[in-house]
């Protein structure tokens, strides 16, 4: 029901014209009258009426003041003027605040049901048009979010888009794009995923990004465009909350890629940026925050990869697993601080894998052969290194068991009286071969070599320092005199020198490090 309200200074106009109207037959209903317009606009005010039939002439407050007054404060109010022909100015007047209906009186029932009906008409029509244009807002707002993301996808990929394109979204979006400092964060999940996990990243980087521009998903990757300000040094911290709180609730880590700070126009430069940072996850690992600063640190060359694959092999093949393990290391090391192509990083890694599966049995090394493609599918360098050492220390350890059940009687006695001697300072292959074992110095250097893997002096330098080692780091306050002496040097200055060329360092500077 539209709600009426009646108007006139005279009695018999008010009651007349209040009892012969049927109102609720018209969609309406009376909510009351007024003699005036001071107390019209009072009912007004309270009621808020959809129409109101009003006399242009009154005391106090006419029917054009009245009409004024409202149309500032409620112009969707519809008013229907009664007036003589005497007074036909006045209705001009109201005319331009959107009156449309003008009675001469004395007015029948009729000309009153038909503006009524007008009025209800143009109503219902704005109410429609209201309707609809609500309806298209509220499509919009559900809309824009995906238009915002397919532009942002198209700006990133396409080379065609300029300022002119900028500036007719910026107009249609009712957002500033152009002039903005920005900076792009891409977003890469680790293992397998479904789209839920890419839309609660964005949901997540909403509630963190205050200042966030863009946002859209290209392939399997999330990007973000950051409004860049003096509020966003907390940057990093923030992108860290987000990878802890996608990590609490799906138990996956994800890889962030930041650009450097630029304008929208250059948003496919810095989106290039964010790959190319985004594919150096292979070195710095996943779950890493990582910026060009992290990409542009490279201090060596290719030349300057240093690995000798001989000597690694023969540590493996002799069973030498620590040794191996820490050869295996400076390899992987060299190669993290070099940062080449990643195939070209892949490719030396296969080499050294393939030769050292190359000493082992021919069924055996089929079967590492097929693990070959896992070590080339690695993601990370970290993950190639776990890979390549838990295999090298399953061929070591194998190698290690082979060995030890072929030592003949013999080594295993020089082991055991090296074991016992490893003090004395006439601890010699000389002294072992005619004092203990009353045999060929010579024939017994080379069993000893051949079964051991290497000569007997550098194997009793090598077991002398390392248990140089044990004493100085179980021994805190232990003289390097004293070390000298237990393992059978005469010289301490010569130990110093035999122990610096095998660790790199003086005991005295082991112990300091």
């Amino acid at each position: 029901m539209y709600k009426v309200l009646l108007v006139d200074d005279e009695r018999i106009i008010l009651e007349g014209i209040s009892n012969f109207i049927e109102w609720e037959t018209y969609q309406t209903t009376l909510i009351g009258t007024a003699k005036n317009g001071v107390e019209a606009y009072q009912i007004i005010e309270k009621e808020l009426p959809d129409i109101v039939i009003t006399d242009i002439k009154m005391p106090g407050m006419n029917g054009v003041e009245l009409v004024e007054k409202v149309h500032e404060k409620y112009p969707e109010i519809h008013f229907i003027m009664l007036s003589g022909f005497a007074e036909f100015d006045y209705a001009k007047q109201a005319m331009q605040y959107g009156v449309k209906h003008y009675l001469l009186k004395p007015c029948n029932e009729n000309s009153i049901i038909q503006a009524l009906k007008e009025c209800i008409e143009e109503i219902e029509k704005i109410a429609s048009h209201y309707r609809f244009i609500q309806e298209m807002n509220e499509k919009l707002e559900k809309m824009l979010p995906y238009a915002k993301e397919q532009l942002l996808k198209e700006f990133v990929t396409s080379e065609s888009y300029g300022n002119k394109e900028l500036e007719y979204y910026q107009r249609i979006f009712r957002m500033e794009l152009r002039d903005p400092l920005i900076k792009l964060v891409l977003f890469q999940i680790e293992e397998l995923f479904d789209y839920e996990h890419l839309f609660a990243i964005k949901n997540i980087s909403e509630h963190l990004f205050e200042n966030m521009i863009l946002s859209c998903t290209v392939g399997e990757h999330v990007l973000l465009v950051i409004g860049i300000s003096s509020q966003t040094d907390n940057l990093h911290d923030q992108m860290e909350q987000i990878r802890e709180r996608f990590f609490q609730y799906y138990q996956k880590d994800i890889t962030i890629a930041v650009s450097e700070a630029g304008r929208m126009i250059a948003v496919r430069k810095l989106y290039k940026q964010t790959l190319e940072c985004l594919q150096h996850r292979f070195y710095l690992g996943e779950g890493s925050i990582i910026t060009k600063d992290d990409i542009s640190t490279q201090t060596m060359q290719e030349d300057d990869l240093q690995y000798d694959q001989q000597k690694f092999c023969l540590l493996v093949k002799s069973g030498r697993w620590d040794d191996a393990r820490k050869e295996l290391e400076q390899f992987f090391q060299q190669l993290v601080q070099l940062r080449l192509d990643i195939q070209t990083t892949k490719s030396y890694c296969v080499q050294l894998f393939n030769g050292m599966i190359r000493m082992c049995h021919p069924e055996q090394m089929k079967e590492y052969l097929l693990i070959m493609p896992q070590l080339l599918e690695m993601e990370t360098i970290q993950s190639m290194h776990t890979l390549f050492a838990k295999v090298a220390k399953e061929i070591s350890l194998h190698f290690y068991q082979q060995n030890k059940s072929k030592h003949s009687a013999i080594i295993q006695k020089v082991l055991h009286i090296i074991e016992k001697e490893i003090g004395n300072q006439n601890l010699s292959l000389n002294f072992i071969a005619n004092e203990r074992m009353f045999m060929s110095p010579d024939y017994l250097g080379k069993l000893f070599k051949k079964e051991m893997g290497e000569r007997f002096s550098t194997y009793i330098t090598r077991i002398r320092v390392e248990r140089a080692i044990e004493m100085i780091d179980r021994e805190k306050d232990v003289k390097v005199f004293e070390v000298a002496e237990k393992l059978g040097f005469t010289d301490s200055q010569y130990f110093s020198q035999v122990f610096k060329k095998q660790t790199g360092l003086t005991p005295s500077e082991y112990r300091k490090g």
